[in-house]
């Protein structure tokens, strides 16, 4: 039987500061020749709720990393006391998500917000990597790797236990349980198939 997976203690919980976050975007964006539209590859939240102007928007598969359940939110989806849980990519597999394209001339007003959204507490890692599209066109996307050296990584979690968290965090963009329904219902809206968060949903 698999042990309880010990949630990460709150006096060890800390955000980036916001030196901290602009330093990591501008090393995500270091080579960047800030005239090419820069494309940002969403997995989970960002799917349907981008909260960012776009000028295309595409289905698109990323081989080499998975969706997965396997991030304690400590603050959009939890707190540091009663952390949530929330999707990120974990090595291995592949994973149908969405790119959004953002203009040239809107990168440098977008991202700050985008960064301060997805990288409060550093648990990612943000990465180019290579998407191919559903009208067979190969893009380089920035997107958010989980930080497998951080105290926020959950490799694997009990059924069980995993339901509890969902049924019982809340931070502050809400429930928990919200965000893993809504990502479901995107994902199915969207044509994407996700068996292992279909299967979750079924005992939420």
């Amino acid at each position: 039987m698999n042990a309880y997976i010990r949630a990460p203690l709150s006096s060890q919980f800390r955000t980036l500061t916001p030196t901290e976050l602009q330093l990591s975007l501008q090393d995500s964006l270091q080579h960047w020749d800030q005239c090419s539209d820069v494309w940002v590859f969403a997995y989970g939240s960002l799917i349907w709720r981008p909260e960012f102007e776009f000028v295309a928007k595409h289905s698109a598969r990323l081989s080499g990393y998975h969706r997965s359940l396997c991030l304690w939110s400590r603050i959009n989806r939890g707190t540091p006391d009663n952390p949530g849980i929330v999707f990120a990519l974990d090595e291995g597999g592949e994973c149908e998500g969405v790119v959004y394209k953002v203009a040239a001339d809107q990168v440098k007003a977008t991202f700050p917000a985008l960064w301060q959204r997805e990288m409060p507490s550093g648990a990612y890692n943000p990465r180019w990597v290579e998407c191919h599209t559903s009208d067979n066109q190969r893009v380089q996307a920035l997107t958010f790797i989980i930080n497998p050296f951080t105290d926020a990584y959950v490799p694997s979690m009990p059924l069980e236990q995993l339901r509890h968290v969902i049924q019982q965090a809340h931070g502050l963009n809400g429930p928990c349980i919200d965000y893993v329904l809504q990502t479901a219902q995107a994902l199915k809206r969207a044509n994407i198939a996700d068996p292992k968060l279909e299967h979750l949903v079924q005992y939420l």
